[in-house]
């Protein structure tokens, strides 16, 4: 690559950097202020979120990016409210799943609702959605 493709190149990935920080900051905020009118807060909205089926801790906190202490005080609270509880795994005997409660499943389908209301993605059509998943799947794998 000469010195000007390079520079091109460089300034691609800094402008592209730039969006995805701006939409994730825009996608948080979103989260936020949809979560607050479940009265939930963004942690909780983004566990409740991400349990699309019966998970132990870990894959929990991988799907929320954040640690299993960090998970371990969302779903303290989440099970306090009776929206998940925690279930012996039947493959190990030591360990838990989370899994959601019926008012939990309830909530979590208003959620989804509530999310998808005015979001920061939905101007892009179901299409370009399924691309840049796509796409940000195959940046995050590299």
């Amino acid at each position: 690559m000469d010195g000007v493709t390079t520079s091109r190149s460089a300034r691609a990935d800094g402008e592209t950097c730039g969006l995805v920080t701006r939409l994730s900051h825009q996608l948080a905020d979103h989260i936020r202020k949809r979560a607050a009118t479940l009265d939930l807060t963004s942690p909780q909205a983004i566990a409740l979120r991400e349990l699309t089926e019966p998970m132990p801790m870990r894959a929990l906190a991988v799907r929320m990016s954040c640690e299993p202490s960090n998970v371990t005080f969302v779903i303290d609270k989440l099970e306090q409210q009776g929206y998940v509880e925690r279930t012996p795994d039947p493959d190990d005997r030591r360990a838990k799943l989370l899994v959601l409660t019926p008012s939990g499943t309830k909530l979590r389908t208003k959620l989804v609702a509530v999310l998808t209301e005015e979001s920061p993605l939905g101007t892009l059509s179901d299409n370009e959605r399924t691309t840049l998943h796509k796409l940000l799947q195959r940046a995050l794998e590299s």
